[in-house]
């Protein structure tokens, strides 16, 4: 863990990279503005929160930045690093989740992290995480293809190994064990990233969100004018409910949020405006619906 962390500069980034994506994604829909709504968190930090709802392209998004710190680290943070329970913490990222309207157009998340954990007496404890991932609910496998090369290339510079490392790493994560299934067709995820000197470990964070916009972006734009009907709307609405599954039942962002006193308008900001449920439903064998199975199985895109 060599390398002084420079936090000031990792605020600095994460600011920069939630005004970038705002303003991309603003232009890739045509007509939506994010809204923004600052907070500030009692026990210490607050954030930025904006959202855009009912766009051209964009049935609702969210792009969140906070920065929080407090005396002793969550539940959830030490559920698998015990030695750092009693230690105090500053936590900031960017986050966000995007909802178009149209079904063939994906659903997107991205995170990007980092924590420090401090001591007195003994050297800081720090790391990033992050990674982003794909739900489409009407495949295309060019899509998917194109999602990781970026994965991919983004991580070439950081050695041949990264990429299906943390691509398996998002397989794994992004899991829903009660259904058996993926929540989608992954792509990255990292966390405890402190290996390298601290300088590689931010330069890898900052490549992962940037990255998100060069993988997500261009699939907006082939998807985006795709006719749809009720049919396809109900799909979307039905698979959406996986994705509030895992949200409220394995996201440890989520959990961690919560269990430290953040905004909770925040927090679920992740939520599709609109999902359903249906009791046992089965999409018609052979039809688009009972295709998406074969997409939620981990496969090597290349």
């Amino acid at each position: 863990m060599s390398g002084k962390p420079d936090t000031s500069a990792v605020k600095a980034f994460l600011l920069q990279l939630q005004d970038e994506i705002c303003a991309a994604l603003e232009q890739a829909d045509g007509s939506g503005r994010f809204v923004e709504d600052s907070w500030t968190r009692e026990e210490g930090g607050g954030g930025r929160s904006r959202v855009l709802r009912n766009g051209a392209v964009f049935e609702q998004g969210g792009v969140n930045f906070s920065h929080v710190h407090g005396a002793a680290m969550p539940a959830s943070a030490t559920a698998h690093r015990p030695e750092l329970a009693g230690r105090s913490f500053e936590a900031m990222g960017v986050s966000l989740v995007i909802h178009p309207h149209n079904p063939h157009v994906p659903t997107s998340h991205a995170n990007v992290r980092f924590f420090i954990a401090e001591k007195e007496g003994a050297d800081p404890v720090w790391w990033f995480g992050g990674g982003f991932d794909l739900t489409p609910f009407y495949p295309v496998e060019e899509d998917c293809l194109h999602w990781h090369r970026v994965a991919h290339e983004l991580c070439v510079p950081f050695g041949e190994q990264v990429y299906p490392e943390y691509k398996a790493w998002c397989d794994r994560y992004f899991y829903l064990k009660h259904r058996n299934e993926t929540r989608g067709v992954g792509g990255l995820f990292f966390d405890d990233l402190n290996h390298w000197p601290f300088e590689q470990c931010f330069a890898f964070m900052q490549a992962v969100g940037r990255g998100y916009l060069d993988a997500y972006l261009p699939i907006v734009a082939r998807r985006k004018d795709t006719p749809y009907g009720e049919q396809e709307r109900q799909f979307q609405l039905y698979r959406r409910g996986r994705y509030v599954e895992f949200n409220l039942v394995y996201d440890r962002g989520t959990l961690f949020g919560l269990q430290t006193g953040g905004r909770t308008e925040s927090i679920l900001m992740s939520m599709p405006p609109l999902a359903r449920w249906e009791y046992n439903w089965q999409p018609a064998p052979g039809s688009a619906e009972a295709r998406l199975q074969a997409f939620l199985i981990p496969r090597d895109w290349f």
